[in-house]
C-alpha cells in the first residue's frame, strides 16, 4: 500500500462521531467537549493507532450515554482524530491545527518521536495533553499540563534486563535500536540496568522504524553468539525480525518492551515463530487477571469484534480521567483540570492515577509476558 506523505490530507475530522457511536446531543442545551486524539493511523503502526483511538471512542460512547454534568451543565463529548502517522513532522502539523480548531484536550501522541515536539505546540496553545509516549524526555519537558498516563522506558527497560539476568540467566545481550525516541529511550534503560547486572553487550545495532530487511545486522549479531537479543522498537518491525532471526538459525530469544508486547509481532513474524522465542515487559493491570479488565475486553471485543492491543484500555481511562476531574472541578478548564490532575487521585481499569512533581504515574505494576498460541501471556512482575 502506498505511504502517505507526511503531510497529505491532513484536515480536521470531528468525529463526534456519528459512527454508530451515539453521540447526538438531545434537546436540551449541552455544552460540546471536544478531545483531540493524535496516533498511527496509517503506515506500519496503524494497528495500534487504531485500537488507542477506539479505547478513547469507546469511552466517549459511555460517558455520552451516562450523561455528565459539570458545573451543573450539562455536557457532551466530540473526539477529533488525527492521523499523525507516528511522523514527527506530520505531529506538530496535527497539533497546530488542533490548536487552531480551538480543541483544548489532546489524548497522544502514541510515539515519544512525535509527543516531543507536538508537545510544545500543544503546552503554548494552552492545552492539556494526555500521553502514553515512554520516552523520559517527555515529561522533562517541564510543560505544565502535559501527564503521562502510560510507564516510562526506565521502568520497561529494567524490568526486562533483570528478567533477562535473573530469570534466564543470560550473560552477554546484543542490542539493536530503531533510532525513534522510543526504541533509543528503551535501548538506553535496558543497556545501563543489563550491565548492572553483569551482562555484557557484545553487539550494538542500529535499524529504522520503517525497515524490513535485518540481513546485515543479524548476520553480526549470529557471530557474536549473544545469550538474548533486545530491540527497541516495535511489532511492526519485531514481525519480521524474528523470522528472519529464524533463518538465520539466530537461537537467541527475541526480547523487548511494550511495543512488540502484542499480537501483532506474532502475526507480522508469519505464524507461531513468537511462542517461547519473544519476551517482553509492559505496565499496566493484566486485563484477563482483573474484573474491570476482563470487562473492559469484554466491551472492547463487542464493539469492535476484535481483542484490545497495548494501550486501547490507557485511552480509554484517559477520556474517564478527563470526565472525573471535569466532575470533581465543576470547570472544562484545561488548567484547573491540570492542577485537579496533578494533586488527585483516580482509579481506573489500568490502575491508579496519581501524579508524581514531573507528572510521572506514582506508580504501575510492570509485567513480563512471553507468548503462547501466538499471544502474550503473563510471566511475572
Amino acid at each position: 500500500m502506498k505511504r502517505r506523505t507526511a503531510l497529505s490530507g491532513l484536515r480536521l475530522a470531528p468525529l463526534a462521531l456519528a459512527l454508530g457511536l451515539g453521540l447526538t446531543l438531545s434537546a436540551q442545551a449541552q455544552d460540546v467537549v471536544k478531545i483531540g486524539f493524535t496516533g498511527p493511523l496509517s503506515g506500519g503502526q496503524a494497528a495500534y493507532g487504531a485500537d488507542n483511538r477506539d479505547g478513547l471512542l469507546l469511552a466517549v460512547k459511555e460517558l455520552n450515554a451516562r450523561g455528565v454534568q459539570v458545573g451543573g451543565r450539562k455536557v457532551s463529548f466530540e473526539v477529533v482524530v488525527q492521523d499523525d502517522a507516528a511522523d514527527p513532522r506530520q505531529g506538530v502539523a496535527v497539533a497546530q491545527l488542533l490548536a487552531d480548531a480551538h480543541v483544548r484536550y489532546v489524548v497522544g501522541p502514541y510515539n515519544s518521536g512525535v509527543a516531543i515536539p507536538a508537545g510544545r505546540v500543544y503546552n503554548d496553545a494552552g492545552m492539556l495533553m494526555l500521553t502514553v509516549a515512554s520516552n523520559p524526555k517527555v515529561t522533562q519537558l517541564g510543560y505544565p499540563r502535559l501527564f503521562r498516563v502510560g510507564v516510562n522506558d526506565a521502568q520497561v527497560g529494567v524490568s526486562m534486563a533483570v528478567h533477562a539476568a535473573t530469570k534466564m540467566k543470560a550473560r552477554t545481550v546484543a542490542v539493536i535500536d530503531d533510532r525513534t525516541a522510543y526504541g533509543q529511550g528503551l535501548v538506553e534503560e535496558f543497556v545501563a540496568e543489563a550491565k548492572r547486572q553483569g551482562m555484557t553487550v557484545v553487539r550494538q545495532e542500529y535499524t529504522t522504524d520503517k525497515a524490513t530487511d535485518f540481513t546485515a545486522i543479524l548476520s553480526s549479531i549470529r557471530a557474536a553468539q549473544p545469550d538474548v537479543v533486545f530491540y527497541g522498537g516495535y511489532s511492526s518491525q519485531a514481525g519480521p525480525m524474528l523470522r528472519q532471526m529464524v533463518t538465520q538459525g539466530i537461537r537467541a530469544p527475541l526480547l523487548g518492551g511494550d511495543g512488540i508486547c502484542t499480537t501483532e509481532t506474532s502475526r507480522l513474524s508469519g505464524g507461531s515463530l513468537a511462542d517461547g522465542r519473544v519476551f517482553c515487559s509492559q505496565a499496566g493491570v493484566v486485563l484477563d487477571q482483573a474484573d474491570a479488565g476482563r470487562a473492559f475486553a469484554a466491551k472492547y471485543r463487542a464493539a469492535y469484534q476484535r481483542d484490545p492491543l497495548t494501550y486501547a484500555v490507557s485511552f480509554y481511562d484517559a477520556a474517564m480521567l478527563l470526565a472525573d476531574a471535569m466532575q470533581k472541578t465543576g470547570s472544562t478548564d484545561p488548567g484547573k483540570l491540570a492542577e485537579q490532575l496533578a494533586a488527585g487521585r483516580y482509579v481506573g481499569v489500568a490502575g491508579e492515577y496519581a501524579f508524581n512533581a514531573a507528572h510521572d504515574l506514582k506508580q504501575s505494576p510492570v509485567s513480563v509476558y512471553g507468548f503462547k498460541g501466538g499471544q502474550p501471556q503473563v510471566l511475572g512482575r
